[in-house]
């Protein structure tokens, strides 16, 4: 019993971490009037980036992803911020066209180890960059986006994924109301 409690005390003491992000904060959208057009869309990882594959409750790394096959992490991101981009190019079809950059900072998501027993939070933290498109005329100064999104774990995450909500499903609709949200 002793050893039941300890386990479940470590898992949820280190998926605290998760919820902070690590100690990155966002900064506040600027307030202004926004009729944008999503026209281009980049996506780059800042250098040096660690990504875990351990499967322990909370890995120390910069990337954790298992929505995917075991493969290069980042490729598949980016992949997810891509879609998420398209899918808002006919949401935001305004009177001004932007182009949007995206520096990956952190992408931490849930182990299977944790999916299955406890859960945790998707910590994203990226930098974003608004600019007029085709040109390098910033509309809107880099600023660090940090969004959590919930992941339920044990029987809840098994539902979820019997129901087609998988985690890249989860995530990539995730990203795209992030991003919308940004930019509306």
């Amino acid at each position: 019993m002793h050893r039941r409690v300890f386990i479940a005390s470590a898992a949820l003491l280190g998926l605290t971490g998760c919820l902070g992000g690590a100690g990155l904060e966002g900064q506040a959208r600027p307030v202004m009037n926004r009729s944008y057009a999503l026209r281009g869309f980049n996506f780059s990882a800042l250098e040096g980036l660690t990504v875990s594959e351990s499967e322990t409750f909370y890995p120390t790394a910069d990337i954790v992803w298992r929505g995917d096959p075991v493969g290069p992490r980042i490729p598949q991101i980016a992949a997810m911020f891509a879609q998420a981009a398209d899918r808002n190019k006919t949401v935001l079809n305004g009177a001004v066209p932007v182009d949007v950059d995206v520096t990956l900072v952190r992408f931490h998501g849930v182990t299977n180890r944790t999916r299955y027993t406890v859960g945790g939070v998707y910590n994203i933290v990226f930098d974003m960059t608004v600019r007029r498109a085709g040109s390098d005329q910033v509309i809107e100064p880099t600023r660090r986006v940090v969004g959590n999104l919930d992941a339920p774990g044990g029987d809840r995450a098994g539902q979820l994924d019997a129901a087609g909500q998988t985690q890249k499903v989860r995530v990539t609709d995730f990203l795209t109301s992030l991003l919308r949200a940004q930019l509306v």
